[in-house]
């Protein structure tokens, strides 16, 4: 009697869902499988469309932000001076408007990206840089600088190192017990008040003149900015884009608890750690570059997950969408009150306060 080997053929390729990481094999619903190379990839297809669509909004925000103001130029003309054709409005163009909005989306998209990469650490939409106490950390350095005499380059790296020393003790505080979400948040909301009790004792203690200095740093503006700092902020993202790739990988075991991370391979603490700390770098960076602009990194990241109908954010939607939120903000602050300028700071917050209680209003009715 002849027998037939059922068992699968070693030359026989993979399926694309045995191919796919992270999966059971078998392709999940409303995914598509990206291969590039030997690797493969699910790709909602929903966030496809979202990041597409933001994509597009960004671009005529941009177009948008560098037609309006004094003197006014038309999006063609600014289409045609971006082309290189040659037009009258390019000093207006190239000179004064395109840095300020570059660093506006730069930042932006810095904002959501570690916002994005918090809020899935801490498992809490409210757990961002400005409520974690980096940006206070930030704060406090810098207004120790600007009150103290300081030289204005020497603001930004003395706020980054504020920054940084801020992560260090959050992380002292909230490591233990392997970086448990409700510690991390709860040692990064003490963080943020002790930080912001020593910054008004140095308001209080300072020159006039020095504070309000500091007051308009600690707000948040792009006034008088551009290319360095959008260059920085640009620097930082690239240096940490495979951390950052793997990082939108590494998202989707933080809805894992510790044991079954384990029983799958994975160091849960090893990732979280990683995780939280390119997050908080990214913070540090473009908190130092921009100032304390709040609520882009609290906003973009849970916004995008609602559009995305994802059970984390995601982490490229959330950065299209802290650009587009920040270039919007930018632009309502140069052209609302003109020929006054609103740092935007003043509207990011204008826009996050209220969302700040939709979400306690949302946390309350589902706890009820």
């Amino acid at each position: 009697m002849t027998t037939v080997d059922r068992r699968p053929d070693s030359t026989t390729p993979a399926s694309d869902a045995d191919a796919s990481p992270g999966t059971a094999g078998a392709r999940l619903p409303g995914r598509s499988l990206l291969r590039i190379g030997p690797v493969s990839l699910q790709v909602r297809r929903r966030a496809v469309l979202v990041a597409a669509a933001l994509t597009v909004l960004l671009l005529l925000a941009v177009v948008l932000s560098l037609s309006l103001g004094t003197p006014y130029v038309a999006p063609a003309d600014v289409l045609r001076a971006l082309s290189g054709a040659g037009t009258p409005y390019d000093l207006v163009v190239f000179d004064l408007r395109l840095p300020r909005i570059v660093l506006a989306a730069v930042a932006g998209a810095a904002f959501g990206v570690a916002g994005t990469l918090i809020q899935s650490v801490a498992r809490n939409p409210l757990a961002s840089p400005d409520v974690i106490g980096i940006t206070q950390g930030a704060g406090l350095a810098a207004t120790v600088a600007l009150t103290s005499g300081a030289a204005a380059v020497l603001v930004a790296p003395t706020a980054l190192v504020g920054g940084l020393l801020a992560a260090v003790l959050l992380f002292a505080l909230g490591a233990r017990h392997g970086l448990a979400a409700q510690r991390f948040v709860l040692a990064g909301v003490a963080v943020a008040f002790a930080f912001r009790a020593l910054t008004e004792v140095v308001m209080l203690t300072a020159d006039p003149i020095d504070g309000l200095r500091a007051q308009i740093w600690l707000i948040g503006t792009l006034a008088g900015k551009g290319w360095t700092e959008a260059a920085w902020i640009a620097g930082t993202l690239l240096v940490l884009l495979p951390v950052l790739a793997w990082a939108g990988w590494a998202l989707n075991s933080t809805a894992l608890d510790d044991d079954t991370a384990r029983g799958v391979g994975l160091r849960p603490v090893a990732r979280r750690i990683g995780l939280a700390g390119t997050g908080v770098l990214v913070a540090a960076m473009v908190t130092a570059q921009v100032g304390a602009v709040d609520f882009v990194a609290l906003v973009a990241p849970q916004v995008a997950r609602r559009l995305v109908r994802a059970e984390r954010p995601p982490l490229v939607c959330a950065a299209l969408l802290g650009a587009l939120l920040l270039v919007l903000a930018d632009l309502a602050g140069r052209r609302l009150f003109a020929p006054t300028q609103l740092p935007a700071g003043v509207l990011t917050a204008a826009i996050g306060g209220p969302y700040l209680i939709f979400l306690l209003l949302r946390g309350r009715r589902r706890s009820s």
